[in-house]
């Protein structure tokens, strides 16, 4: 019987967990090693500690209502993409409102994370942490490991000849990136165009002296701004476009999304991406394509090599007098406070149940919250995960049979050559966010019935198929039930519009 749960990070997926717990009757306790919540998202000036945290200028890509946590709405008056400030205060926000803070251990370190010597019955953790040099032993009846998979800057530096024999310039990883003013007047480039180089080619390029960014997958780049100013994700994360990608053929589908793509801008044109693309990424980025169309951000291949003061590409050009390199090459992750008996179970989150339980644990004890990369918002993909966890330990919901959780693993990880996985590549941890959800919430008994809505409220139902997929749907019917998730579904829009009303025009038909 799970009584006592630790809880590894106090990120948005340990205040989740924390939650989650408390909500089950269980008695949780948060191991944090710095002195505050908010994990990647409470900025930081110094980079000493080696925590991982955003840089000085990072908002939001997703947005205030498809991110926040399934019963607390974003309040009415924040805009709708958040700075980091606003974000961690909502996270103060909602740890005061559920009183989370009192169970929350803050610069303690999970040193180790061992089964117990009765693990195959009892299903008990031996939880060793250290406090300013303090070690305490701890025994605990579950474990939600919540530390995210941000946690250890990639540097590829393998991949870079010269990088560290012959290039005489500086080269850091964008970890260490906090703002502008040490680039100011030098020549910069950029490795890798994922959301973080986008971000930092733009504002590098109105202090630098020239930004090259480096890019070696077809990308393409949306706006957070969609059909009528109202956030992208709101308008195209429906449960209805949902459909019609699982209804119509994937060719189809693929073209049509390649179609609404370039309305905006073409993308083989700025050397970005080609509609013959197979392999994509999709960044969010509204300044990118102004800073190519103006010259300020120059695109540039792969980099094949670099010379003591020269980056050489893989399509034979040059460009010399390079001061910085400054690599956006993203994370890896690992979970060193585990014992290698169970790290050794799972080499990414697709060999997790779920993406969540080690299938072959004898007692399912261990959950692993907040290792995908969704689509949409990873805070609601977590808080998702924490609420079936929590009702798992609190035996209400059930996991199935060893055998069928490994085949169903199996079933959704295709055998690869052990040589070929790249545990920093997020491309492993990439899932549609829709498919996700609801695939958790059928199994935490949670997931809105949409034929049983358009009987008995037809206008809540659709609501939930045609509108926005925010989280308040998980939030109508089963455990954790909350008497505000129709109100907040119906008045989603005005949230959203209220902290643009600072100053109301009158429209008028045809307008002049």
């Amino acid at each position: 019987m799970v009584r006592r749960v630790a809880v590894i990070g106090a990120g948005v997926g340990g205040l989740a967990s924390i939650k989650c717990c408390l909500d089950e009757g269980l008695e949780p306790t948060c191991f944090e090693r710095s002195e505050d919540i908010g994990g990647v998202w409470r900025y930081t000036d110094s980079t000493d500690s080696g925590r991982v945290s955003v840089y000085r200028s990072v908002i939001t890509n997703t947005s205030k209502e498809m991110s926040c946590f399934s019963d607390f709405p974003c309040p009415e008056d924040f805009p709708s993409y958040l700075p980091h400030s606003l974000l961690l205060e909502y996270f103060r926000m909602y740890a005061r409102h559920f009183d989370l803070l009192q169970h929350i251990r803050f610069k303690t370190t999970a040193l180790s994370v061992k089964k117990r010597p009765d693990f195959s019955t009892s299903g008990q953790w031996e939880v060793v942490t250290d406090s300013s040099g303090v070690q305490e032993s701890h025994v605990f009846d579950a474990v939600m490991v919540c530390t995210g998979h941000y946690q250890e800057p990639y540097l590829p530096l393998a991949s870079f000849p010269g990088i560290n024999t012959r290039f005489k310039g500086q080269y850091l990883h964008s970890q260490e990136y906090k703002d502008v003013e040490a680039f100011r007047g030098k020549r910069v480039l950029v490795v890798g165009i994922g959301n973080t180089g986008g971000d930092l080619s733009v504002e590098l390029s109105r202090v630098a002296a020239k930004v090259f960014l480096s890019a070696r997958s077809s990308t393409w780049v949306l706006s957070r701004v969609s059909n009528h100013g109202f956030p992208f994700d709101m308008v195209n994360t429906t449960r209805f476009k949902h459909f019609l990608d699982w209804l119509l053929p994937s060719a189809l589908m693929k073209r049509i999304k390649f179609w609404k793509f370039n309305s905006w801008f073409n993308h083989a044109n700025y050397g970005l991406a080609s509609t013959k693309s197979s392999n994509f990424k999709i960044i969010v980025n509204e300044e990118l394509p102004f800073c190519l169309l103006s010259g300020t951000v120059v695109l540039k291949p792969k980099v094949k090599e670099f010379t003591e003061s020269s980056a050489v590409f893989e399509d034979g050009t040059t460009e010399e007098n390079i001061d910085v390199v400054l690599f956006a090459t993203g994370y890896s992750f690992s979970f060193p406070f585990l014992e290698e008996s169970v790290r050794s179970l799972f080499d990414d989150n697709r060999s997790l149940y779920k993406r969540i339980f080690p299938p072959q644990l004898e007692k399912p004890t261990l959950a692993i919250i907040g290792l995908v990369q969704l689509t949409g918002s990873v805070m609601v993909g977590a808080e998702m995960q924490a609420r079936w966890v929590a009702g798992i330990f609190a035996g209400w919901n059930k996991l199935p049979p060893t055998s069928r959780m490994m085949a169903d693993v199996l079933k959704k990880k295709p055998p690869v050559k052990r040589c070929m996985l790249l545990l920093h590549s997020r491309e492993n941890l990439k899932i549609s966010f829709i498919s996700y959800t609801d695939e958790i919430a059928s199994c935490a008994g949670i997931k809105p019935s949409i034929p049983r809505l358009l009987l008995t409220d037809p206008r809540l139902a659709l609501a939930i198929f045609f509108g926005p997929c925010t989280p308040y749907q998980y939030r109508l019917v089963g455990r954790g039930k909350w008497s505000g998730a129709r109100n907040a579904i119906l008045t989603q829009w005005q949230r959203t519009l209220k902290p643009l009303r600072t100053r109301v025009v009158e429209d008028s038909p045809g307008g002049s």
